[in-house]
């Protein structure tokens, strides 16, 4: 594993095929590796990138203010995600990237990914950011929110899923009994939607 101030990665550095790894409010980039590492093995560079500030309650790090929701934050958040995804497309173009997300990293990834050239997009546990909307042409986007998440209302997901189409783009929702995360249930879908993004299977 290489690191940096700003990332974590794993995986061969010559990869030809990323999955890059939004954590949520509060925590780090190591969050989400192992589960990275579990959705595409060992032939692919598997990049988690670290949001860039501090969290104002703990140890972990936001995207932007969650408490209260610092909306006039959220350009610059846009801006330097999106240079941050541009700059690894020069070693690994964005048409062979998944972006992954967890909660306010999903949102992240589907706010900037949504117009960026990338291979897919997986947004677990999710929600729109204010006046976002799907668009025309953007990667296909795979969602997975539990129906009982007492964080993150489940509506949001749905609420994503009802934009994306609107835009007559792919998305689809997988739903599951549980709270605020990733459940082992919906892995299996999640691995094979980032596989097939990548062409692995």
């Amino acid at each position: 594993m290489s690191s940096s101030p700003d990332l974590l990665s794993l995986g061969p550095a010559d990869a030809t095929q990323r999955l890059v790894l939004l954590h949520g409010w509060g925590a780090d980039a190591d969050d989400l590796l192992d589960l990275g590492e579990l959705l595409v093995g060992p032939s692919v560079n598997v990049v988690a990138l670290r949001a860039p500030e501090p969290h104002p309650f703990g140890t972990g790090r936001q995207w932007y203010g969650l408490q209260p929701i610092n909306w006039d934050a959220l350009p610059a958040a846009q801006s330097a995600l999106t240079q941050r995804l541009q700059a690894l497309g020069d070693s690994v173009p964005l048409g062979h990237t998944v972006l992954l997300g967890f909660s306010q990293g999903a949102a992240m990834a589907l706010d900037v990914g949504s117009r960026l050239p990338l291979a897919g997009i997986a947004a677990c546990s999710g929600y729109p950011h204010q006046g976002w909307q799907g668009q025309s042409g953007m990667p296909p986007v795979l969602l997975t929110h539990g129906r009982r998440d007492p964080v993150v209302p489940f509506a949001a997901s749905e609420e994503i899923l009802r934009l994306v189409r609107a835009a007559g783009s792919e998305a689809e929702l997988l739903p599951f009994e549980g709270d605020h995360g990733i459940d082992a249930s919906v892995l299996p879908q999640i691995k094979a939607f980032v596989q097939q993004c990548l062409g692995m299977s």
